[in-house]
């Protein structure tokens, strides 16, 4: 019985690996397009986005959506509402903004 368990067991692995190497890409395009001036470092981004909406930064995520890369940012200000910004990554512009309110 083992012997038939043994490469079903063994399946999941080799799936495991492709999101890992996917995210590996995914960080070396991001890491060319920063090299190459196509966006504008996270750190730039974040600072001006904290300033803009008085709040601490709790989530980052730069996509690339139809060739054009883009910060996907949530910011919790002190009054509790998220707000979650789309910005141009070449430029910093504001794409779309959400606004959650806190539960009541």
């Amino acid at each position: 019985m083992r012997r038939r368990l043994l490469p079903f067991l063994a399946l999941p692995l080799p799936l495991l690996a492709r999101p890992a190497a996917a995210e590996r890409r995914d960080h070396e395009r991001a890491r060319a397009a920063l090299e190459a001036g196509e966006i504008r470092p996270l750190s730039e981004i974040l600072s001006g986005v904290e300033r803009q909406f008085h709040g601490r930064v709790i989530e980052a995520e730069l996509e690339l959506d139809d060739g054009q890369w883009r910060y996907k940012i949530k910011i919790l200000p002190p009054n509790g509402e998220v707000f979650t910004v789309e910005l141009d990554a070449a430029t910093g512009a504001l794409i779309h903004s959400t606004r959650r309110s806190p539960p009541t």
